[in-house]
C-alpha cells in the first residue's frame, strides 16, 4: 500500500515539472540536478525538450518579395473629363389620338423601326368623311347662289341706270352677293376643318425611330380629351448622352469648343467601350445646387449600342497634355501622407516615393512631381511591401 503511494506521488512529480517545462523551460533546465535514475531520466528528457540558442545560427531576415516593374516614360497624354450620365434619343414622340373613334387598326410592330409618315394607327374615319362631303356639298350650293345672285346684280345695275329699279334695290342685291362670297369662304374653311379632322383619323409618324411596347389595342375607344397614348417612337440613329462637369472646367470646354468639337467615349459602368461620338451642345446655365453644367454629346448609333436611358460614363477629351510623365494607375496608392508609389532602387529594395497626380485614367497616371523618366515602379504584390523590402523583379521594366 505504501509502495503504491510513492509511485502515485511520483508520477503527480513528473506531470507537475512537465508542465512547468511548457510554461518556463529556461528555468526548468537550471533547476538543480535531481536525485534517483528517474529523476535524472525525467530530468534529461526535459532538458532536451528547452528550447537552445543557436549561436552558430543567423537570425532570419524580411523575405525577398516577387514583383513586376515598369519605366516611368514620357508620352502624348490625352486630357480627358471623367462624367456620369444617361444616354437619351434624339428625338422621342408621345403618338396620341386628336380625334374621338374606336381604332380600326394598328400599322406597327412593336419594337420595329418605322419610317416617318408611316400609319401607326387607323381611327375609324367615316365619321369625318361624312362631315367633309356635307361641308364639300354646302360650298357647292353657295357658289351657285353666288352665281345667280351676281347675274342679278348685273340686271340691277342695268335697270337702275335706266330707272327702272331703285337704288335701294340694286344696294341689297349687292349685300347679298357679298353675304354668298363671305358663306362660300367660310364653306371653304368648314371644308378645311372636315378634311383635317379626317386626316387625324389616320395617325402617323412623325419622325423616324424605333416603336415601343403599344399601349392599346384595335378596337379600342380613343378620345382626344383623354390624351390616350398609342406608343412612344424614339430616334436611336443618331443618339445623344446627356452628362455633366464641374463649373470650373467650363473655361477649358468652351475653348476646346472653339475649334473641332472635342470627342466623347461612352463606356459602361465596368469600362466597356460602348461608342464615340462628338460633343455638340453646352448648355447655357450652370446648376447653382450641385455647381456642376450639362453637356450634350451626339452619336451615330449605327449597331445599336447605345439605347435611352442607359447609364454610362463618360471620357470627354479637351485636349493633350503633350509629353507628360505616365505609370500606370495600379502603380498608385494612398497613404497618411497622400499619394506613393513604389521605386525599385538600386540596391534592389522597394523605396517608397511621395507623388503627386496631375491627373488619373483607370489605366494610367500623369505624375507632376516625385519621379523621373526611366526609373522603375512597381505595380504588383504592393500590399505585402513597405519602405525598404527586399525584391526581386521577376519580369524587365517596360512602358507603360
Amino acid at each position: 500500500m505504501r509502495s503504491r503511494h510513492i509511485l502515485e506521488a511520483g508520477v503527480v512529480v513528473v506531470v507537475l515539472l512537465a508542465a512547468g517545462a511548457a510554461y518556463a523551460p529556461d528555468r526548468v533546465a537550471t533547476l538543480a540536478p535531481p536525485v534517483g535514475p528517474l529523476a535524472h531520466r525525467i530530468h534529461d528528457l526535459l532538458a532536451s525538450a528547452s528550447p537552445r540558442a543557436d549561436s552558430s545560427t543567423p537570425a532570419a531576415g524580411p523575405p525577398v518579395i516577387r514583383v513586376s516593374v515598369v519605366s516611368v516614360q514620357r508620352a502624348d497624354m490625352p486630357e480627358t473629363l471623367i462624367g456620369l450620365g444617361q444616354v437619351q434619343a434624339e428625338n422621342s414622340v408621345t403618338l396620341r389620338t386628336r380625334v374621338d373613334g374606336a381604332i380600326d387598326r394598328i400599322g406597327f410592330v412593336e419594337g420595329d423601326n418605322v419610317k416617318a409618315g408611316d400609319v401607326i394607327a387607323q381611327i375609324d374615319p367615316r365619321p369625318y368623311q361624312a362631315a367633309l362631303d356635307q361641308a364639300t356639298a354646302k360650298k357647292a350650293q353657295d357658289e351657285a347662289n353666288l352665281i345667280n345672285a351676281r347675274l342679278d346684280l348685273e340686271r340691277y345695275a342695268t335697270l337702275v341706270k335706266k330707272d327702272y329699279a331703285t337704288r335701294q334695290q340694286f344696294d341689297t342685291q349687292q349685300a347679298l352677293v357679298n353675304q354668298l362670297i363671305a358663306s362660300e369662304a367660310a364653306d371653304a374653311a368648314a371644308i378645311d376643318a372636315a378634311r383635317l379632322q379626317l386626316d387625324y383619323a389616320t395617325i402617323r409618324a412623325p419622325i423616324s425611330g424605333r416603336a415601343g411596347l403599344r399601349l392599346i389595342d384595335a378596337g379600342n375607344l380613343v378620345s382626344a380629351a383623354q390624351q390616350t397614348a398609342i406608343v412612344t417612337l424614339a430616334q436611336i440613329e443618331p443618339i445623344a448622352a446627356v452628362f455633366t462637369a464641374p463649373q470650373n472646367e467650363l473655361g477649358r470646354i468652351t475653348k476646346a469648343m472653339a475649334g473641332d468639337p472635342p470627342s466623347v467615349e461612352v463606356d459602361t459602368a465596368d469600362g466597356a467601350k460602348l461608342a464615340v461620338g462628338k460633343l455638340v451642345v453646352i448648355d447655357n446655365q450652370v446648376d447653382p445646387t450641385t455647381a456642376t453644367f450639362k453637356l450634350k454629346a451626339e452619336f451615330a448609333n449605327a449597331d445599336h449600342a447605345l439605347w435611352p436611358g442607359l447609364a454610362v460614363t463618360t471620357q470627354t477629351t479637351i485636349g493633350v497634355d503633350r509629353n507628360a510623365l505616365t505609370i500606370p494607375a495600379a502603380a498608385v496608392q494612398r497613404g497618411a501622407k497622400g499619394l506613393f508609389v513604389y521605386v525599385l532602387g538600386a540596391n534592389g529594395r522597394a523605396e517608397l516615393r511621395n507623388v503627386k497626380i496631375a491627373r488619373q485614367t483607370p489605366e494610367v497616371a500623369v505624375v507632376a512631381s516625385g519621379l523621373a523618366a526611366g526609373e522603375s515602379v512597381i505595380i504588383d504584390n504592393i500590399f505585402l511591401l513597405q519602405d525598404q523590402t527586399p525584391v526581386r523583379v521577376d519580369s524587365p521594366a517596360t512602358g507603360s
